[in-house]
């Protein structure tokens, strides 16, 4: 079995769980700092429920993709690039988006969720149910870009399966360093360095997205050739001139090529309008998230009595 493509599923499903993780540790600190520790269900609760719903997510969306291609057979080679496409960019808006919310959000993160335990304690009865939403919120939502980055970029493959379990392994291992072990993990520059990796990865699937919806231009035109003809040109339709052909060289399909494109976005055949958006996606998301990294706090609230 080739690895390769459990690189960047491992990777994502390891930064995604970390977040996770910290969230989880955090409300379990408060908790016991609290001398609640009777909650702590609530919190175990939530993470399954979180992972429960991400894997239903995965399956709905498996499900779903597979009735419309069963139904709509002669439109086969259509549907599967136009989903592909559509899936490929709901995981380039979320996992940009989470990327630079969390950035942004990681230095406040502690204090905003040690507010929200200590409101959900005062609730007496309902403290329970509103740390079992927090717990499973964080989890559900780190978990569906995770199924939607696998879906879209690996294909449900064997190997992207291992990926992601060796990622929620490596995650909970560092979540029970930081708050069981009492290790000292320097989580800033882990999220510095995974955010770089997560750009590229993200990068390569703006190159993915172009192509898939290139294909779906194709075979459209292929479906109707007389009517519906939306190629420009003999290679592409909607991607311009193709840049380099290193297939006899560098082939994306073999190694070391194949570890290049799964971490790095790199193509053995690139054309003009992929390389124009992968580098577009890097100076804009890119130069927003290294911003981001070196942003102020933002000014706290001076109290009424001060």
């Amino acid at each position: 079995m080739d690895f390769a493509p459990a690189l960047p599923t491992f990777f994502v499903t390891l930064r995604e769980g970390v977040e996770a993780a910290l969230v989880v540790g955090i409300v379990l600190a408060c908790l016991g700092k609290a001398q609640q520790s009777r909650l702590n269900r609530w919190v175990y609760l939530g993470i399954g429920a979180g992972l429960l719903g991400s894997l239903l997510t995965g399956i709905i969306i498996f499900n779903s993709v597979a009735q419309v291609e069963r139904a709509l057979p002669t439109l086969e080679p259509i549907v599967e690039p136009l989903f592909d496409s559509l899936f490929c960019a709901i995981a380039i808006i979320m996992l940009s988006w989470m990327l630079l919310w969390m950035t942004r959000q990681a230095r406040s993160l502690k204090s905003e969720l040690e507010g929200s335990v200590t409101a959900a304690l005062s609730e007496n009865d309902a403290a329970g149910v509103t740390i079992f939403s927090l717990v499973c919120i964080a989890v559900l939502r780190e978990g569906i870009e995770t199924v939607l980055f696998i879906f879209t970029s690996v294909q449900q493959s064997g190997a992207a399966a291992i990926g992601a379990v060796g990622g929620l392994i490596g995650a909970a291992l560092i979540g029970l360093a930081l708050f069981k072990w009492g290790l000292r993990i320097n989580l800033r520059v882990f999220f510095q360095v995974m955010g770089v990796l997560l750009l590229l990865i993200i990068g390569g699937l703006v190159i993915s997205f172009f192509r898939n919806l290139d294909a779906a231009f194709f075979a459209i035109s292929s479906f109707d050739p007389v009517n519906a003809d939306l190629c420009i040109a003999q290679d592409s339709c909607i991607l311009g001139p193709l840049l380099w052909d290193a297939h006899d060289v560098l082939p994306d399909k073999q190694f070391p090529g194949i570890l290049l494109k799964t971490l790095l976005g790199y193509r053995d055949r690139l054309f003009a309008g992929q390389a124009l958006a992968y580098v577009a996606f890097l100076v804009t998301v890119g130069s927003t998230y290294f911003r981001s990294l070196n942003a102020p706090l933002p000014a706290q609230p001076k109290s009424a009595s001060s």
